[in-house]
């Protein structure tokens, strides 16, 4: 598959709707589709929505990418992964019906995702965008039930443009038609654009600040919309921004018709591994008994910002980093929030990621913030070196995805 096109990412829908044509239009027979883009928080309230549709009693189908551990993770078919079996089929399935056009690996994977979904039983269908929204290859749905769009942030600029409202452009790319907006906290200027491009098409706007408000008050969650205000327990994923992801998802399912108890399994039931983790079994947790290990998967500036507050409001305890970057993330913005929140980075490569950047390069960047940092040859080396020197430490890894994936693999 990785041989039918050179490039790993390139933008346009023109592949995809030829090899849907091909396949006979699954993209036309899918359950109603919540379709979800933006910078950060996507995976979060996609996996929110799910805990409340599925607690309703709804088999829900869903796609996310990238994965971490294993690809199956990206499609889960009416509740469960995909078996081996079955994405084999579906993949060969693909690939005989593309033939020899070119044909990029993540369009040929969604390709084979929207097929898996047409052919099984379920009430919802949610999609989450790859890359931008408007050019993605989840962008081929004609009318969903209803689109998402998280908060909107500088990330993949090589891709999406220079500018917030460029970004902001691409994200609302799948706004349709008369379709419902749900719209996550955005900028003044995002938003400028996302209500923009709704209004040209007629799609009914929920905007947080506007028609629904969310905040935490007291150790509870509040969530008030036109309809009333709910009052329900924090978010069980950890971070204060869950609560902005919680508000998104529960505005979801209030628009979808659900009620508050489908809101409260969103909310204490969802589970989204890489996300401010605890790690708590394994290999690396055996290696250091007394530290309290953590993993996230942010890699961006808005992502540096959401673990520098979570960090913030955990109990007082020395805090080491142990982190690796892809050398296309914004490497400065991302360790500059992180800086008062930590005693010291330990920098790795990202293990098997040709992209990765070298552990000296995370080094300096960390340096250059303020940070105290030193390289390291792995994330075993540098977790030693931390627990020589403080035995009970809490110790995040974080920086990127790709690095997440890697210590889930090898701690089991």
């Amino acid at each position: 598959m990785m041989t039918l096109h050179p490039k790993v990412i390139d933008l346009t829908l023109d592949r995809m709707h030829r090899l849907l044509d091909a396949l006979g239009h699954p993209e036309r027979a899918l359950p109603p589709v919540i379709h979800i883009a933006g910078t950060n928080g996507k995976g979060s309230t996609q996996a929110m929505i799910r805990a409340g549709l599925e607690a309703s009693g709804a088999r829900v189908h869903a796609y996310t990418s990238p994965h971490l551990a294993r690809f199956h993770e990206r499609i889960r078919l009416a509740g469960a992964l995909i078996s081996e079996p079955a994405l084999t089929a579906l993949l060969d399935e693909c690939v005989q019906a593309n033939g020899p056009e070119a044909i990029t690996f993540f369009e040929i994977t969604t390709a084979a995702a929207l097929l898996a979904f047409a052919r099984t039983p379920a009430e919802f269908t949610l999609l989450e965008v790859g890359l931008g929204g408007r050019l993605d290859a989840t962008n081929v749905i004609e009318r969903p039930a209803l689109t998402i769009i998280t908060p909107v942030s500088l990330d993949h600029q090589q891709y999406l443009g220079e500018t917030l409202p460029e970004i902001a452009g691409e994200k609302a790319g799948i706004i349709k038609r008369g379709v419902p907006v749900i719209i996550g906290p955005q900028t003044p200027e995002g938003l400028a654009v996302i209500e923009a491009r709704a209004e040209r098409l007629g799609a009914p706007i929920l905007a947080f600040g506007q028609h629904w408000h969310v905040a935490e008050d007291r150790g509870r969650l509040i969530f008030q919309d036109e309809t009333g205000l709910l009052d329900l327990p924090l978010p069980n994923l950890p971070g204060p921004h869950q609560i902005q992801n919680a508000g998104a998802a529960i505005a979801a399912l209030r628009a979808l018709g659900h009620g508050e108890a489908a809101c409260e399994a969103a909310v204490t039931r969802a589970d989204w591994p890489a996300r401010m983790q605890r790690l708590r079994h394994g290999p690396l947790v055996e290696m250091a008994p007394q530290v309290e290990l953590w993993l996230d998967g942010g890699h961006n500036p808005a992502g540096g910002e959401a673990i520098a507050a979570t960090l913030a409001r955990l109990p007082q305890r020395p805090t080491h980093l142990i982190c690796g970057m892809l050398n296309t993330k914004d490497v400065t913005g991302y360790m500059r929030p992180l800086a008062g929140h930590a005693a010291h980075l330990h920098a790795v490569s990202i293990p098997g990621e040709k992209n990765t950047l070298a552990a000296e390069t995370t080094r300096d960047a960390a340096r250059a913030v303020g940070l105290p940092a030193t390289a390291a040859g792995s994330v075993g080396e540098a977790l030693a070196a931390i627990t020589a020197a403080e035995p009970a430490a809490r110790v995040l890894i974080c920086g990127s995805l790709y690095l997440a994936g890697a210590i889930l693999r090898e701690n089991g």
